[in-house]
């Protein structure tokens, strides 16, 4: 069990306001950080390098009255750490059978657990480490410090029994810019936290690299970083050091300190979803034996989150980011419809256009692949099909649109064939049933497919990832088609895209459409309209298209169990949704999700546009007739 809530924990990198060589008081500095960051409730502290002693100190670190001044002020800080539910790193020379090594003493509750040695020592410019020390080695032995045996060496893993999968690593400043850095090994040895005291000097750009080698790296190993860098107090002679503090995890920077001002910065590393997505993966924690584990424990405790989670995971908050996104998928939906187009010599496009977000996704998409290859946009042929519950709204939008892109309007009224088709089958008119609706579906998908035929063009799916997670599509209905170009966007997406188009577009006319279109509820309007209005809103049927992209976000990418994407969701939609609205939603998607993987189990082809899929061909692989039971159980306890 987990011993902080959901497999959150708090992390905490600082930096103390050191003096040069005066190590009683580093050691106070060192001490008030550990309090301050327990008063955090941070469980895990780094400390930046030789922080007892000053990276700075020089020669002085061969005099034996330094090495013995920093020896007592380690030994001052780990009486200090007595009752502390605190792991701590804490840099230092240390002097072991007639070497000096630059180390990182691990220490928790009035204990050293480890001594980890730098193994990589610069020597270019100012930074000329070999003149005082000797290079760590990777191989673990035990050394006698303060009457009791550690372990010292790089290959050392500290593992908490309370926390399933909690492994840390340390590397210390330079090894991390090393080609091959310790936490390359560490990671595949089943580290997901790398803690680095470091001591860099600060020049003009190095604080971007920094931050971007801490993002990558983090990416790299699926790993939480935490780096706590060398800043007041540090000699300035030659150069300068500026304290930039900086938490990671899995390519995102989720703490940075200010530089040149002595902080503590504290983040809450998701350790859960690092350990789920290794298992995902499947290549990392080889257990090749290699590494030492040496154990630590922490106590239960509540922790409240001090962690933006984004409510919209699918859409980027940056506005310039956004729309880079947005132009990003319109080229891979694009240039997937071409490649199907010219694979099989079609050119011919049929499209059913409704005035709705998701088929004016797919002909604006159809639109951009005819210009880039050439064709007249009369080859794509829109086909608007009203019945029962077609609004003039959406209708008329239907038709603007479609003069926009200057496509081929095709307008066949189905409402005589449906009324047909109830006769045929014995179905009531009056009866506004399934039936009632989905007879409705499956005709306009027949007059699509059968156009096709007569043309020898592509029918383009415009049903939506949202809508294939819930299974709010009909079964052979609009369920299916030649080629499904929006099959991976979520619903949320849609919306930007077309709202990201809308922004480029150099018509006033289309920007018009485009922008009421937005404006106009999404619905399937097979239900008759109520005084000229739609009368089936989607959202008021199945819940807000945002909660289940989130959920499905948390779900099917980051494989949360149910419990913890309710908090999540109470966190990201604070104020907007209540606790109650969300569980009930929640447990409607859960519901859907699980009972209509059939639907998804033979989706016709399309696109892959982000990290989360749910084509049955290497998206999401999952029974037609699963249980979902042990998801819905949360709701019934």
């Amino acid at each position: 069990m987990f011993p902080l809530k959901d497999g959150f924990i708090r992390v905490a990198a600082g930096t103390p306001h050191i003096r040069v060589s005066d190590c009683e008081h580093n050691a106070d500095q060192v001490i008030r950080l550990m309090k301050e960051a327990r008063a955090a409730k941070a469980k895990i502290l780094v400390l930046p390098e030789l922080c007892l002693t000053g990276y700075t100190a020089g020669d002085l670190f061969a005099l034996k009255t330094l090495q013995n001044a920093a020896l007592t002020a380690l030994e001052r800080v780990v009486k200090a750490s007595r009752g502390m539910d605190l792991l701590c790193a804490v840099g230092l020379p240390l002097a072991v059978n007639g070497r000096l090594y630059d180390c990182a003493a691990i220490l928790q509750s009035g204990s050293i657990l480890a001594i980890v040695p730098k193994r990589r020592l610069p020597t270019h410019g100012p930074f000329e480490e070999t003149r005082y020390f000797a290079p760590g080695s990777a191989q673990v032995r035990n050394i006698m410090l303060f009457d009791t045996q550690v372990p010292f060496g790089g290959n050392i893993l500290l593992n908490c029994p309370e926390m399933p999968g909690l492994c840390v690593g340390v590397e210390i400043s330079a090894d991390l810019w090393a080609p091959a850095p310790p936490s390359i090994d560490h990671a595949k040895e089943g580290a997901v936290i790398i803690l680095c005291p470091a001591a860099t000097v600060e020049t003009v750009g190095r604080a971007a690299y920094r931050k971007q080698l801490l993002a990558s790296h983090s990416a790299r190993l699926l790993c939480g970083y935490v780096y706590a860098d060398a800043g007041n107090g540090e000699s300035t002679t030659d150069l300068v050091f500026a304290g930039h503090n900086l938490i990671a995890e899995n390519g995102t920077i989720l703490a940075a300190s200010k530089r040149f001002e002595c902080a503590l910065v504290t983040a809450d590393l998701d350790v859960s979803y690092l350990v789920s997505d290794r298992l995902r993966l499947n290549c990392f924690g080889e257990q090749t034996g290699s590494h030492t584990i040496v154990p630590f424990h922490l106590k239960p405790e509540h922790l409240n989150l001090d962690r933006f989670i984004e409510p919209t995971p699918f859409v980027p908050f940056d506005e310039k980011t956004r729309a880079r996104r947005c132009e990003e998928i319109l080229d891979i939906q694009t240039h997937g419809l071409m490649t199907r187009m010219l694979h099989i010599n079609c050119t011919t496009a049929v499209i059913g256009v409704s005035g709705g977000l998701d088929s004016t996704l797919a002909l604006l998409v159809a639109a951009r692949a005819f210009e880039r290859m050439g064709l007249d946009a009369k080859g794509i042929l829109a086909v608007t099909m009203p019945c029962f519950g077609t609004t003039r709204r959406t209708y008329d939008n239907a038709l603007k649109l479609t003069g926009c892109v200057g496509a081929k309007l095709v307008e066949i009224d189905i409402t005589d064939s449906v009324r047909q088709h109830f006769k045929d089958i014995g179905q009531d008119e009056n009866s506004h049933d399934t039936t009632y609706e989905n007879c409705q579906a499956r005709e306009r998908t027949q007059v699509l497919m059968d156009l096709a035929n007569q043309c020898g063009g592509l029918v383009i799916g415009t049903g939506d990832m949202s809508e294939l997670a819930l299974g709010w599509t009909t079964y052979n209905g609009d369920h299916m088609s030649m080629y499904a170009v929006n099959s991976g966007v979520p619903k949320t997406m849609v919306r930007h895209l077309i709202a990201y188009t809308a922004e480029q577009a150099r018509e006033e006319g289309m920007r018009e459409v485009l922008l009421d279109i937005l404006k106009t509820p999404v619905s399937p309007e097979l239900l008759p309209a109520k005084d000229g209005t739609i009368s089936q809103v989607t959202e008021e049927l199945v819940g807000p298209y945002e909660l289940h992209d989130f959920f499905l976000y948390h779900l099917v990418r980051r494989m949360e169990e149910p419990g913890k994407i309710l908090r999540l969701a109470c966190i990201a939609f604070e104020g907007t949704y209540p606790e109650q609205t969300i569980e009930k939603w929640l447990e409607v998607f859960l519901k859907r999700f699980f009972s209509q993987q059939y639907k998804r189990s033979c989706l016709p082809d399309g696109p892959r546009i982000g990290s989360v899929s749910l084509s049955p061909r290497g998206g999401w692989a999952m029974p037609s007739d699963v249980s979902g039971k042990a998801w819905h159980r949360v709701f019934s306890e």
